[in-house]
């Protein structure tokens, strides 16, 4: 397989690297790509990949996970309900930018010549690095050596060491840094994949420090009201002279041949997001001061003590494809840049690395992403919960707007937890949004057995949002629960009647809900009594959701089957794929909504996802009917729709097809496949990597009868591994041709099933190995 990552217009292509990513030339077709597969973060902090000194391909990004603008949503004809306030994820000011010139030469890519490049970034270490060496016009040689890092330890702090060494003369250097304050979004067209709608800045300047050794920007939002500050501070060595210049700080030397200038320069963003307005300024002040007195060497240190641990216990290692071996480490280090971990954060659909559904929290998050922290850093996965609680009482808001006198109503794109979906039959109508919410409360709680959590927090978020289903669904004639006009997962069948993936979920909810709720009133009455005050739960409620859960229409075919998607179906006329275009894809930019509506055609997984959550609930003929009727119709225009595919096809045996879909998920940002990741990575697709080799490969399943694997071995694999955090244990699993090696890593004992055969494994006896048949 040709490695994207090779070359951006080199004839030297650099072979797959399973710890990294290089690019061996600055500029290219490819370079606008590149910012995005070389960006960095901390789940706070993300900034695009582009370079100190400037000449961005494509988009000059620098976010903040959360921080944004707000404007008002005008619709050409109204109606009652619609989403009224868009929340958009803002770039801010660029405050990387280096400025170097030679004997009075501006360095630049578009200047003198390049004698060598190379671009590095080492998920092992998370710093971008770079080496230059470069000639100016009149024929002076510099080496140019740059780190980048943003610190996974300190949510507010990047920092850049930036070196010039003189090569073959002797003469003066400076090197100039700045804050660009300068900066917009990017406007995203007719492609809502793309950017976002923002008209005109969005930050105004409402402060400036600056002293000896750097500069504080203070700005405000226009709309939403948030202060930001912007801060930088400068260390140099080597130099003859240094401070504030005019709109940068100027660093100078008088080189001789083989001698260096290094400038390092820390970065810190804080907001009122994190802070109250007149305290953030001060963190940004604190944390400079503390990053610089620190220095940048530690933390490059810190970092690599970070990922030390995070890779200890999240690799998944695999032999026999280097290329693949890139992707999936890639894909684990950009979910981990991505996340927001304080509770008040979430991950967008773009992670912080560009503006595309303009910064949106979806649903992706429970379904796709949960499930990698869940099984390797639970704390990151309950924080991740914890923002759903936190945007509990703008959830009851938006239950009471959609006429639902109780409950909460989760929104299908969001931000600070205001319905964002301008167009609702494939927005505001996925309820099941609510169902995938409680479905990772669940298997957090099955995962970690931390009743606490659902204590302190998960059951109001149960059983708040159960309250919905019996909210809007009925009985019908013959005494079932049917749940009407709503989207499921698939985006190209909207408002229909009993989406069989909404109501099996919400089957799943009710009778979640109503397991927690007696759970908590007979082990924890004061809890419960405190949560039913809270949500004003009623006498007969709990006893309501099991009679519907009971009840619940879920529609299927007995002449082909199947479970149809919903009750209408089978019955539009197929899409006609053999005399659709190659350039007619993804259908959404290419036919009206109800074109696609008519047809039987997916966008995405919908049934086949519904095999995969609630497997315990299928035969396995069950799924490989449904595979393979609905692989027939099905685009995948989404992202998140191949993995689901291989995951299933693994399950049903279909080995050649579940190694097919994995590999369209695995290396969909690093290969571009869909075209469009120079505006940002596919943060579910990344999360769909993982649950491909856990669950699709390793057959790896937690439900309420207990944990179990079913490992098979990909034909072009020599072995792989991975290890999951459950039920206070480290377990690591490790396939290849001679059968399955259990080791348990860290933990007093562990119970599964292999094959359906138990396992027990304890402290005294950590290992098992069992013999391929």
């Amino acid at each position: 397989m040709e490695n994207v990552i090779d070359v951006i217009a080199s004839a030297h292509p650099v072979p797959a690297e399973p710890w990294q990513i290089r690019e061996t030339a600055p500029l290219g077709p490819r370079a606008f790509l590149h910012e995005t597969l070389f960006a960095l973060g901390n789940g706070y902090i993300g900034l695009r990949g582009t370079h100190e000194e400037g000449g961005a391909a494509g988009l000059e990004g620098s976010y903040l996970n959360g921080f944004h603008e707000t404007e008002s949503i005008h619709y050409p004809e109204n109606a009652y309900g619609l989403a009224r306030t868009n929340e958009f994820m803002l770039n801010v000011p660029n405050a990387k930018c280096i400025a170097l010139t030679v004997e009075g030469e501006r360095f630049g890519f578009d200047a003198g010549k390049l004698l060598a490049y190379e671009r590095r970034l080492d998920f092992r270490k998370g710093v971008l690095e770079r080496t230059v060496e470069w000639e100016s016009p009149r024929g002076h040689r510099v080496r140019i050596d740059s780190r980048r890092l943003v610190c996974f330890g300190r949510k507010h702090v990047a920092a850049i060491e930036y070196r010039v060494t003189a090569l073959n003369f002797a003469g003066r250097v400076e090197v100039a840094s700045r804050i660009d304050s300068e900066v917009s979004n990017l406007q995203a067209g007719d492609d809502p994949r793309v950017g976002s709608a923002v008209t005109g800045p969005a930050l105004s300047v409402v402060g400036r420090e600056q002293d000896a050794d750097g500069e504080l920007l203070l700005q405000r939002t226009r709309n939403s009201g948030f202060l930001l500050a912007t801060g930088v501070r400068h260390a140099a060595s080597g130099a003859t002279g240094a401070g504030p210049g005019e709109g940068a700080h100027v660093v100078k030397a008088r080189l001789r041949e083989g001698e260096s200038l290094t400038l390092h320069k820390f970065i810190a963003y804080a907001s009122s997001r994190d802070a109250a307005d007149a305290d953030v300024a001060r963190l940004a002040r604190d944390e400079l001061a503390r990053a610089a007195q620190d220095g940048f060497a530690h933390l490059v240190a810190e970092q690599g003590v970070y990922l030390e641990r995070f890779w200890r216990e999240a690799d998944v290692a695999i032999a026999g494809d280097d290329a693949l071996q890139q992707g999936v480490r890639f894909n684990q280090y950009h979910l981990l840049q991505s996340v927001g971990r304080d509770g008040r954060t979430n991950i967008a659909a773009k992670g912080v690395t560009g503006e595309g559904y303009e910064g949106h929290y979806f649903w992706d998050t429970e379904i796709y992403v949960f499930p990698f922290f869940l099984f390797s850093r639970p704390e990151i996965a309950r924080a991740l919960l914890q923002y759903r609680y936190n945007g509990l009482p703008k959830a009851r808001e938006r239950a009471r707007q959609m006429s639902h006198a109780s409950g909460a109503l989760y929104p299908w794109r969001t931000i600070a937890g205001e319905e964002c979906s301008a167009y609702y039959p494939a927005g505001t109508a996925q309820y099941h949004i609510n169902a995938d919410v409680a479905y990772s409360i669940r298997l957090y709680l099955l995962a970690t057995g931390d009743f606490d959590f659902i204590a302190d927090y998960g059951a109001e978020i149960v059983l708040e949002t159960a309250r919905i289903w019996t909210g809007i669904g009925g009985y019908d004639r013959e005494g079932r629960f049917c749940i009407n006009e709503v989207t499921g997962p698939d985006e190209y069948t909207a408002l229909v009647n009993n989406n069989y993936y909404t109501n099996a979920m919400a089957r799943m909810h009710m009778s979640f809900a109503a397991d927690m709720g007696e759970r908590l009133r007979a082990e924890r009455p004061q809890d419960y009594a405190r949560v039913a005050a809270a949500i004003g739960l009623e006498e007969g409620e709990i006893a309501g959701w099991r009679a519907a859960s009971g009840a619940m229409r879920l529609p299927y075919d007995a002449a082909l089957g199947i479970h149809e998607q919903d009750d209408s179906f089978l019955s539009k006329k197929p899409w006609d794929f053999a005399n659709t275009p190659k350039d007619k894809y993804p259908l959404l930019l290419h036919y009206h909504p109800l074109v696609i509506y008519r047809h039987q055609v997916c966008k995405q997984a919908d049934v086949v996802l519904a095999l995969l959550l609630l497997s315990d609930e299928f035969t396995l003929d069950d799924k490989r009917r449904d595979f393979d009727f609905y692989e027939g119709v099905t685009t995948h225009d989404s992202s998140l729709s191949s993995c689901i595919f291989s995951m299933i096809a693994s399950e049903v045996g279909y080995a050649d097809k579940a190694y097919h879909y994995f590999m369209e998920t695995a290396r969909l940002d690093l290969d571009n496949t869909h075209a469009n990741t120079e505006y940002g990575v596919h943060t579910a697709a990344m999360a769909g990597t993982w649950l491909g080799v856990a669950y699709g490969f390793g057959g790896m399943r937690l439900t309420g009868s207990g944990l179990r694997f079913a490992p098979t071995l990909p034909a072009k694999w020599t072995s792989y591994r991975f290890q999951v955090h459950v039920q206070g244990a480290l377990l690591a699993v490790t396939v290849d041709a001679k059968g399955v090696h259990y080791r348990l890593a860290d933990g007093e004992s562990l119970a599964f099933t292999h094959h359906g055969t138990p396992v027990a494994l304890t402290g005294s006896n950590p290992d098992i190995r069992m013999e391929a048949a």
